[in-house]
């Protein structure tokens, strides 16, 4: 099958519960080739989505189709999918490398070849030197790499990442991400939920935002920032002269209110205009040599995008 002629995953009016309790809800979604980031906050649904399009869940009501196929008992299209799930339940008293190995032979490869998959999933996460080392003594970031070794070995033509940069260190962040995109140039497709959106940011611009069980937008990452960028937003500054600040923005008609915290060490801006509140603020740093010990959004971040488009 020529999975170019289809959408990759096709969902319609999907629902699952667990008794009283909504997983997700009436979701029909297309999502086609490429990289696509699962945002919502805590609790939203994502992983319960993500393990419905896996084939590791089965739906209450509605039906979905992976590469134009019933994911539900489809043994055989298991083999495209590749799946790293939120959280982990190692066998104990294994290394990381007989934990490849295993999943390998799993994934039905046998021998020497089992065992070149094990290696290059492996060194591919940066785990080589730690292979021998047993899981239990892995860290998280360790742990979450591992994790991911074992989704890749077959290289699928979907894979489905949860979370996969939670407790992972700022050098391999990027070094993931990178992973990620190259699935991508491989003409593979990647679903990665997060509720960290700067974290998809620096992955793809196509989202598919989920609340409450229900996917709430779809689209590109603009229209994303653009609802971001709509609501007002808190900027803290601390640096040595917050009233200079203060006195040089106040008459600004995107500034809603200033306040100080801290002892006067620390300006707290409502603006409603974050572009043009950032342009003034630069010109005042420079002209004034300030030095800036830390700007801060408190409310830059999906869990106010949510709030306040709720909100409203």
């Amino acid at each position: 099958m020529d999975i170019k002629q289809w959408d990759i995953v096709q969902t319609d009016s999907v629902s699952k519960w667990y008794g009283n309790v909504l997983g997700v809800s009436e979701i029909s979604i297309k999502i086609e080739k490429g990289i696509h980031g699962l945002l919502g906050p805590n609790g939203a649904g994502k992983s319960t989505f993500l393990k419905l399009i896996s084939g590791q869940l089965k739906t209450n009501i509605g039906k979905i189709k992976v590469f134009g196929e019933q994911i539900n008992n489809n043994y055989t299209i298991f083999n495209k999918i590749g799946l790293c799930p939120e959280n982990d339940s190692f066998y104990k008293g294994i290394t990381g490398y007989e934990f490849i190995l295993f999943s390998s032979k799993l994934l039905g490869f046998k021998g020497k070849d089992a065992e070149e998959k094990t290696a290059k999933a492996i060194e591919r996460v940066g785990l080589t030197d730690s292979k021998n080392k047993l899981i239990s003594e892995y860290s998280l970031g360790m742990r979450q790499r591992i994790k991911l070794a074992s989704s890749i070995i077959h290289e699928p033509d979907l894979l489905i990442l949860d979370e996969p940069l939670r407790g992972i260190d700022p050098l391999w962040r990027v070094k993931i991400i990178e992973i990620i995109k190259d699935f991508e140039r491989m003409g593979k497709t990647v679903i990665v939920s997060s509720h960290i959106l700067s974290e998809v940011e620096d992955m793809t611009d196509s989202i598919i935002l989920i609340h409450q069980g229900k996917i709430f937008a779809q689209g590109k990452i603009e229209q994303i920032r653009g609802l971001l960028d709509s609501h007002p937003h808190q900027i803290s500054i601390k640096c040595n002269n917050p009233r200079l600040i203060a006195g040089n923005i106040i008459n600004g008609q995107h500034i809603l209110n200033i306040k100080f915290d801290n002892d006067a060490e620390q300006i707290i801006v409502n603006t409603n205009n974050r572009d043009k509140f950032f342009d003034d603020l630069s010109k005042i740093i420079v002209d004034n040599n300030l030095k800036i010990e830390e700007i801060t959004s408190p409310d830059d971040n999906l869990q106010a995008v949510f709030d306040y488009l709720i909100g409203r």
